[in-house]
């Protein structure tokens, strides 16, 4: 298998994108919410925000790990 040499900004984006499914995913089950209510407040939180952002490489992170800043984020009254 070769290696990447450089991640594309399409790329980039495709990996966001594939990690706010999964972290939907993660955080409508243990939250018991619906995917759509999970996945506009997470898009609005700090955490949301920060995924978006490429150069923070969250996205380098599994959903798990994000699933739990967001977690965190909401407990210190910052989401949902």
């Amino acid at each position: 298998m070769e290696k990447l040499k450089c991640v594309t900004e399409e790329q980039k984006k495709f990996a966001v994108d594939a990690a706010v499914t999964l972290v939907v995913e993660v955080l409508a089950d243990d939250l018991k919410l619906s995917p759509i209510t999970v996945l506009k407040d997470f898009v609005a939180s700090e955490t949301g925000a920060l995924l978006y952002d490429e150069s923070s490489k969250l996205w380098w992170d599994g959903p798990s790990y994000i699933a739990d800043m967001y977690k965190n984020e909401i407990k210190k009254g910052g989401g949902q």
